[in-house]
């Protein structure tokens, strides 16, 4: 919880608008909770080898701290995030930590692998057709991969499904800002 409120202040700007983490001004995380976070995790893998394994919380809290370590949103280790994503929906089964593990896999593998996980993941009926965070995500890795026709429909469908007004302006400005690009 710590490492996760650590970031809230870069979450939105000034007008309450969503700001997606890799945009966010790192500055304004509070570095102390980060730290007072990423120590309490720490503690929890030096109590001895569990038979349990890590657990679902220890795998969100190790995600979130490598967020957290990362003064510039380039020095992500996406690699491992992907990593801790795949041990994560290996231990739960939830078709949205799949989604999380395809933006992992992008970041670190190129957006194709990334639209790969979520094409297995449409296949096994993962998420429900309605859910616009399907769409939002590829909507984004298709976007990263130069498919702005394509990055355009799915931005346009997660803005129509989502009941978050700050995510609706977010998908609909983004898909605004594409179709600029794409006339001008």
């Amino acid at each position: 919880m710590l490492l996760t409120e650590a970031r809230r202040p870069a979450r939105t700007d000034a007008a309450g608008e969503l700001v997606p983490l890799t945009e966010q001004d790192r500055t304004l995380w509070d570095r102390r909770l980060i730290e007072e976070g990423t120590g309490l995790l720490a503690s929890t893998f030096g109590n001895g080898p569990r038979s349990d394994g890590p657990g679902e919380y220890r795998l969100q809290a190790a995600v979130a701290a490598l967020h957290g370590g990362a003064v510039r949103a380039e020095d992500t280790d996406w690699p491992q995030i992907a990593a801790l994503y795949g041990l994560l929906e290996q231990l739960t089964g939830s078709p949205v930590v799949t989604l999380n593990r395809a933006v992992a896999v992008a970041m670190a593998d190129g957006p194709a692998a990334g639209i790969a996980l979520l094409d297995a993941l449409d296949a096994e009926g993962g998420l429900p057709a309605g859910h616009h965070r399907g769409h939002a995500v590829r909507a984004h890795l298709l976007e990263l991969e130069g498919d702005i026709p394509a990055a355009l429909v799915h931005y346009r469908a997660a803005a129509a499904r989502t009941t978050s007004l700050p995510e609706q302006r977010y998908l609909t400005a983004r898909a605004a800002r594409l179709h600029q690009g794409e006339r001008g």
